[in-house]
């Protein structure tokens, strides 16, 4: 049986973080800067080698003995967290944001360096995985309807996101849907993975649900929010290859993404180009290496999903896009959008280059309103009570 992760777990990353990023990009950074400033003080004599060298010797021995303090603790603490010491990260709601950064940001990583730490893909009830068999689902679904909408969280979030803001609105799209006769089931994935490998995983897991699920499954919705959208149709690109089973995609009748950037983020590109343009000059070279270390589900981001990842034909699309500003023409709102998605992006359209990726789709935009507040917005509550109780299309 796989053991949980602990928080001494996490402590134990943590210190190896602070040997691999934040000691090696001060000593890194503090060696350039002094490279530079000894080239120019040679112009002095031959007398400033020494100092150089001493200068150098010192800062190695010192950046040394913080690096290998650092790998102690965290050998120290891994060894403490294999004994099984330390309550469990998923105990804890913080503990769970938490682990769900992390794979947000190095989720790739884990999955190779420290597997007990990465998330695999799982349907979650009350902040605990699902087991997808008859009597587990039909202990996490004891009310379990045939229309079932499934929800996937974004980047370097958890299911308890679409909790956002339940204490302005009183209510959750999980609630909303479930008074429309639907069953919502909330997901959570290891979001610093490759869109392609969390599409596969998607297309299984889904697949496992529906055979598990109590009673006949007659419709399935899918709700992504931000990069859980993409994930979503990475899924039935998976399906459409042949390389998943395709009965659950056949009762898909609506998606709807929320603030997805089927386009891509113009944070990730500005990131992307950050870690290029640092990686020029010596001197911060290193900071460019920390952004540069962003995880495949992070670099997805830059270009998104284009048209080689077609809709489902017989699927309704619902494309939800925010603006920080009052209009989607605001200087604001084709720079930043929602502060992370452009609304072209966010409905997947570019007059400029001709693109139009779902021809057909209904858009929703949401005038004065942050990326993260899709995730619980009256407006998008209202829209998912019309869309659903819409009969699917024979």
């Amino acid at each position: 049986m796989k053991q949980e992760p602990s928080v001494v777990d996490a402590l134990a990353l943590a210190a190896s973080v602070v040997d691999d990023l934040v000691v090696a990009t001060a000593r890194d950074t503090h060696t350039a800067i002094a490279r530079r400033a000894h080239r120019v003080a040679r112009v002095a004599g031959p007398a400033a080698l020494p100092v150089e060298t001493l200068h150098l010797g010192i800062s190695a021995l010192v950046y040394g003995a913080i690096g290998l303090s650092a790998r102690g603790a965290s050998a120290g603490l891994s060894r403490l967290g294999e004994a099984g010491v330390g309550p469990a990260l998923d105990d804890s709601s913080r503990g769970r944001f938490v682990r769900a950064a992390i794979n947000g940001l190095i989720g790739e990583e884990l999955t190779r360096d420290h597997p007990h730490l990465a998330i695999e893909m799982g349907v979650r009830h009350e902040g605990r995985d699902v087991v997808l068999t008859p009597d587990g689902v039909a202990s996490a679904f004891p009310d379990a309807t045939g229309q079932l909408v499934i929800f996937l969280h974004g980047l370097c979030e958890n299911e308890a996101y679409w909790n956002h803001h339940r204490d302005r609105t009183g209510t959750t799209y999980g609630e909303t849907v479930a008074r429309q006769g639907w069953t919502p089931v909330y997901l959570r994935a290891n979001t610093g993975l490759a869109l392609r490998e969390n599409g596969v995983a998607l297309a299984a897991l889904v697949q496992r649900l529906v055979d598990a699920w109590p009673t006949e499954v007659t419709r399935i919705a899918l709700v992504g929010h931000s990069l859980g959208g993409l994930i979503m149709r990475a899924s039935s690109a998976v399906v459409a290859e042949g390389n998943a089973p395709a009965a659950w995609t056949d009762l898909v009748s609506d998606v709807v993404t929320l603030g997805t950037p089927h386009l891509g983020s113009w944070f990730a590109v500005s990131a992307d180009r950050a870690s290029r343009t640092l990686a020029r000059a010596p001197e911060v070279a290193a900071f460019g290496r920390i952004i540069d270390r962003q995880a495949p589900g992070i670099h997805d981001l830059i270009e998104g999903l284009a048209e080689d990842v077609p809709p489902l034909p017989h699927a309704r699309y619902r494309l939800v896009s925010a603006t920080l500003a009052r209009t989607p023409q605001h200087p604001l709102s084709r720079a930043i959008g929602d502060l992370l998605v452009t609304p072209h992006s966010a409905t997947g359209r570019d007059k400029r280059r001709g693109t139009n990726l779902f021809p057909g789709a209904e858009v929703l935009r949401l005038p004065n309103t942050d990326h993260f507040g899709l995730l619980n917005h009256p407006d998008v509550h209202t829209a998912l009570e019309r869309w659903l109780c819409t009969p699917s299309i024979a």
